[in-house]
């Protein structure tokens, strides 16, 4: 039996949430013994969120990384980097699989302080493709780079990404790319939460993503206000959400623009007519799997791993099975 410790930033619901759900979910549970620390919803203190929920339902032990925080800090980064070294010292993990670019950098040096012998990486889209400054970028990416050095295997879940990550120096061989992966028979609810929010007959433009600047969501606001043929539906909560209601309001949008809030993306999905995801920054996006599954026509910008699911003729490398399968090959790897 082998001790797996994922470690994730955050606990609300995403992308790279969802990716650690479905791989401590479906590990073999005759090999593998594994456990899942996070911290909050963002902020100090924060509660946890959905990932916890989610987790508790199938019996998956969950930890709690207080001074887990998103925004940088030097004195609450401190503190998670002591607990992770503690949290690591007193697990005695066989294998430590990181997520997000905090938990990464953090969890790749606590463990190395630790002396964790199997060290592993995600990174869900490098961060600093991010809309910042030439400085903060710099940093960023040298901050990256060194999560790769202190990291055993690291996994990109996208072509462009994997080009991006060899040309970091001396890291080449230990990147590695496995897709995300969804289940193909999976079921979609009836949408109709959405449809009725709009007048009958709307053909109606839905998003699903975390309210941030990087999901984009305030240019579908500025097109409904050059379209009046427009109805959008967003659905996603976050930290642009007071920014996105006062930009509706200003415009007088709301009768064709509207907020719903959380909803997987499965209830969601039918409810609309066309499928976009106007993103500056993806690794690569589950809902854009889980539209395409669905068969709604995709308008979505091509950054990160969108276009290589947008031209795919197969959507077999898609699959959750497939993702599961690469995954226990890097985790069985000496």
């Amino acid at each position: 039996m082998r001790k797996i410790l994922f470690v994730i930033t955050k606990s609300n619901w995403g992308g790279a949430q969802r990716y650690v759900f479905d791989l401590a979910a479906n590990l073999p549970k005759d090999y593998f013994d594994a456990a899942v620390a996070f911290g909050g919803t963002g902020g100090e203190n924060a509660p946890e969120g959905l990932l916890a929920q989610k987790l508790k339902e199938k019996n998956i032990r969950t930890i709690y990384i207080e001074s887990f925080v998103r925004d940088v800090s030097l004195r609450t980064d401190f503190a998670a980097l002591r607990e992770l070294r503690a949290l690591y010292q007193k697990e005695k993990p066989d294998i430590v699989h990181l997520n997000s670019s905090k938990a990464g950098g953090l969890g790749a040096l606590a463990a190395r302080m630790a002396g964790v012998k199997r060290i592993i990486f995600t990174a869900h889209g490098w961060p600093f493709w991010e809309n910042r400054n030439i400085v903060a970028r710099s940093l960023i990416w040298i901050f990256s780079w060194l999560t790769v050095l202190l990291s055993h295997q690291v996994i990109v879940i996208s072509e462009y990404d994997l080009k991006v990550a060899r040309r970091m120096p001396f890291c080449k061989r230990k990147i590695c790319l496995i897709y995300n992966g969804i289940n193909p028979q999976m079921q979609f609810g009836s949408g109709e939460k959405i449809r009725s929010a709009f007048p009958q007959g709307a053909r109606i433009i839905g998003t699903i993503g975390e309210l941030n600047k990087n999901k984009n969501q305030q240019a579908l606001i500025e097109e409904a206000k050059n379209n009046q043929n427009l109805f959008v539906a967003i659905v996603g909560e976050g930290e642009e959400r007071r920014a996105l209601e006062k930009k509706i309001r200003t415009y007088g949008l709301e009768s064709r623009v509207k907020l719903f809030g959380f909803m997987l993306a499965s209830e969601a999905l039918r409810g609309f007519d066309v499928f976009t995801l106007p993103s500056i920054k993806e690794g690569l996006p589950y809902v854009l799997l889980e539209a395409k599954t669905a068969g709604l026509p995709v308008v979505a910008n091509r950054v990160g791993g969108v276009g290589e699911i947008l031209d795919a003729k197969d959507m077999g490398k898609f699959s959750l099975e497939r993702m599961i399968a690469e995954t226990l090959k890097v985790y069985n790897r000496s």
